[in-house]
């Protein structure tokens, strides 16, 4: 299948948004990059952003509907990395069974017709961007930051987590 980069990518990508947010503490996530400033969103709302962002995405332009709220009832962060591992893992079982044709059918971009492949591509630029976001913030809260891609300065260690199980036992 000459879409299967795109699926491989979404999974990774999932793992490396849930990592980010396993680094912040609980008392991080309402602190904003700059006080004053109500433009920047804090880590909570990040994670919102993430969850909601998506579920409209993967509903209205890939006809992918999870069957659950997209937000968690609880707001902490715990909550929304089982929510996001939740959903996105049936989003993940969702694209596998998607043919060629599938993928390059034209769907609305918001407002103009491009190929499913062609707003994938965009889903994980767009995920990429916020999580880059937070791995800022983290520095803010003076967090550790563990490369998403390669070692960094701050670390030699790269993704703290190789799957969403070894979250979620973290989180116990």
């Amino acid at each position: 299948m000459r879409y299967q980069f795109l699926i491989d990518t979404y999974e990774t990508e999932r793992i490396k948004v849930v990592s980010v947010w396993s680094m912040f503490h609980e008392d991080d996530l309402d602190v904003r990059p700059h006080p004053s400033d109500t433009r920047g969103r804090n880590a909570r709302e990040h994670m919102a952003h993430q969850c909601i962002s998506e579920n409209n995405w993967f509903r209205e332009m890939f006809g992918i509907d999870v069957g659950a709220p997209p937000l968690p009832e609880s707001k902490s962060r715990a909550a929304f990395v089982e929510r996001y591992s939740e959903d996105s893992l049936k989003r993940l079982a969702t694209l596998r069974e998607k043919d060629d044709a599938w993928w390059e059918a034209e769907v609305k971009f918001f407002d103009v017709p491009r190929s499913r492949a062609w707003i994938m591509v965009r889903r994980i630029a767009h995920t990429s961007h916020h999580r880059g976001q937070q791995m800022t913030l983290l520095r803010v809260v003076n967090r550790e930051v563990l490369s998403n891609y390669g070692p960094t300065a701050d670390t030699s260690e790269v993704v703290r987590y190789l799957d969403l199980d070894s979250v979620k036992r973290a989180e116990e």
